[in-house]
């Protein structure tokens, strides 16, 4: 199908790229990547006035760092990402869970930015998002607020991102030296994720001093399995270990039932995929 009909601004920095939004108003869309925005438009099933395409302004595409913080511009593609030495040396379950989306065209196009936005609880990157705590850089209008992981992510499709807001940047805290896995599965090679496990572990002394886990597509949301975490910590991994912390994997969970999946198989996914995330984190 053919896309209506919709004007086009290419901005080149991001104060021209707030103004047009604002200008647009709220039948305005941003283009990131447009991994999937263009096939909504071409379907006819959003009709915006105007879209404003961020490919033109560099600083969205840069990564770097601070003392603390990786910083991922939020036009950074999924393919820079995932090669990217910061981030495979300070945050690598962000490089591992980003191996994972689609397939390379995708990965060349789609952008990190893009797609924490558009908050698909299937989406491979929301999981490792909100396991590592990583934090949100929004500017609109008033000015430039920063919102974490765990607010970020409000409903199905629905984040912090409000009226007029363009998601600039994500910061990562820095976990150097931790061990992880992003453990998926899917029907079919480069599809979404029927359930999938984000997983980082810090181990002092052949114990887990701290565990951060992740689950993807068990809600509207992505969400923090706190009692996977509480029941790693001060542990020695093993086969048993991770079974049993596995078991609370469904706590605080909503898992859906679509033409995948039905709700109970996604619960004993979550469970399974969790110890294999464990054990293969650990080594």
């Amino acid at each position: 199908m053919i896309p209506a009909k919709f004007d086009y601004v290419r901005p080149s920095s991001v104060e021209e790229a707030v103004q047009a939004l604002q200008q647009g108003g709220e039948d305005a869309k941003i283009l990131a990547g447009g991994q999937s925005l263009l096939p909504v438009l071409r379907l006819r099933m959003a009709a915006p006035s105007v879209v404003i395409d961020l490919g033109g302004i560099p600083e969205l595409k840069r990564i770097g760092e601070d003392e603390n913080y990786v910083m991922v511009g939020a036009m950074a593609t999924h393919h820079d990402v995932m090669r990217n030495d910061l981030v495979n040396s300070h945050v690598e379950l962000v490089a591992q869970a980003t191996e994972t989306v689609a397939d390379p065209q995708v990965r060349h196009r789609g952008t990190l930015g893009g797609a924490l936005a558009h908050a698909d609880p299937a989406g491979d990157l929301g999981a490792a998002a909100l396991a590592l705590d990583a934090e949100f850089v929004i500017l609109g209008q008033g000015g430039t607020r920063l919102v974490t992981a765990a607010d970020f992510f409000q409903d199905y499709f629905t984040t912090a991102i409000g009226e007029g807001e363009i998601l600039t940047m994500i910061r990562f805290p820095k976990y150097t030296g931790w061990k992880v896995h992003y453990e998926k599965f899917n029907r079919v090679a480069q599809a979404w994720s029927m359930v999938a496990v984000a997983v980082a572990l810090k181990v002092d002394a052949g114990k887990i001093a701290e565990a951060r886990v992740g689950l993807t597509n068990m809600g509207n949301v992505p969400i923090r399995a706190t009692g996977v975490e509480r029941a790693l910590v001060g542990q020695a991994a093993g086969p048993d270990v991770a079974k049993a912390a596995a078991e609370h994997a469904t706590e605080g969970t909503s898992a859906p039932s679509d033409a995948d999946a039905a709700a109970d198989y996604r619960e004993h996914l979550a469970k399974v995929l969790t110890g294999r995330a464990v054990l293969t984190a650990a080594g």
